[in-house]
């Protein structure tokens, strides 16, 4: 087997953990109840960031990005920060968690038509095509809705979607420049809390304990989850691996079923044989076109 092709396996394994702990930080941020967007943003990032410098000094990662690395991850945190305000502010302010869902998803695509403008990596016919068959899987599970009383926060959320798709482009990018994984999400979530912080001591709202006990699960859950994909972009090209993100919402079914009773529909039965089918594709029809060694 080849170096590229163990690659490769290791990316599909890190999405795929990105994907289930993504779904448990949003689990944990809906369980949190109504809080400011902002607020729920800096707790997320804070706790993030200190794992993150646990991990740098555990790891003993000497080399530091370069000053000619800093515009890369400006954007890439800037990026970030846009994806998860415009996610978390459409799932406050979407009557439908499913619509908003449906926007964050959109991220992926992103991913692939970023991945293509800035890294030329050009997928090709059968992975666009297994892209498209995911999205329609997806439209299945989440059914989205033609109410525009959401407009703007409709808009919001996709572009949290976009942000999220410029800023996994990114990680691919710096990865390629030889920053390590643990500086990425060290930057990204430190500047993240620099932009909260201010609107945060704004308008801050008193928590529970409870409250705060789930922001602190989200916070764990989105450093489990930035570590995992910063590592699966690290290791192939966005056209062989954003596919298997849609697993977030076979996650997110799961746990929403367990945590707040909710079944899934026909429809959503449906979706998810065309979003596991679409991966499973994905997977066999690279696994074919590339060389064994």
């Amino acid at each position: 087997m080849s170096a590229r092709t163990q690659n490769r396996q290791k990316a599909i394994i890190y999405i795929i953990s990105a994907a289930f702990f993504f779904a448990v930080m949003n689990c944990f941020v809906r369980l949190s109840g109504e809080l400011p967007t902002p607020q729920k943003s800096f707790f997320r990032n804070f706790i993030a960031f200190i794992i993150a410098v646990f991990v740098l000094i555990k790891s003993g990662e000497t080399q530091r990005p370069k000053k000619a690395d800093i515009p890369y991850l400006f954007v890439r945190s800037a990026a970030g920060t846009i994806g998860i305000l415009g996610n978390f502010y459409a799932v406050d302010h979407m009557s439908s968690l499913s619509d908003a869902s449906m926007l964050n998803k959109m991220a992926p695509f992103f991913t692939i038509i970023f991945s293509y403008l800035i890294l030329r990596e050009k997928p090709r016919l059968f992975q666009g095509l297994c892209v498209v068959a995911a999205f329609v899987g997806s439209l299945f599970i989440i059914k989205p809705s033609l109410d525009f009383s959401r407009s703007l926060p409709a808009l919001i959320g996709l572009c949290g979607g976009l942000g999220a798709g410029l800023a996994y482009t990114f990680v691919r990018i710096l990865s390629g420049r030889g920053v390590a994984g643990c500086w990425i999400v060290l930057i990204f979530s430190g500047f993240s809390c620099a932009v909260t912080l201010p609107v945060l001591i704004a308008d801050y709202t008193p928590m529970s304990s409870k409250q705060i006990m789930m922001l602190l699960g989200a916070g764990i859950a989105a450093a489990g989850g930035q570590f995992s994909v910063t590592a699966a972009y690290s290791n192939a090209p966005a056209k062989e691996i954003s596919i298997f993100d849609y697993f977030q919402i076979i996650f997110a079914a799961l746990l929403g079923f367990f945590f707040f009773g909710q079944i899934p529909d026909g429809y959503s039965l449906i979706g998810y044989v065309i979003v596991i089918g679409a991966s499973a594709v994905m997977y066999i029809g690279n696994k074919k076109e590339r060389p064994q060694h």
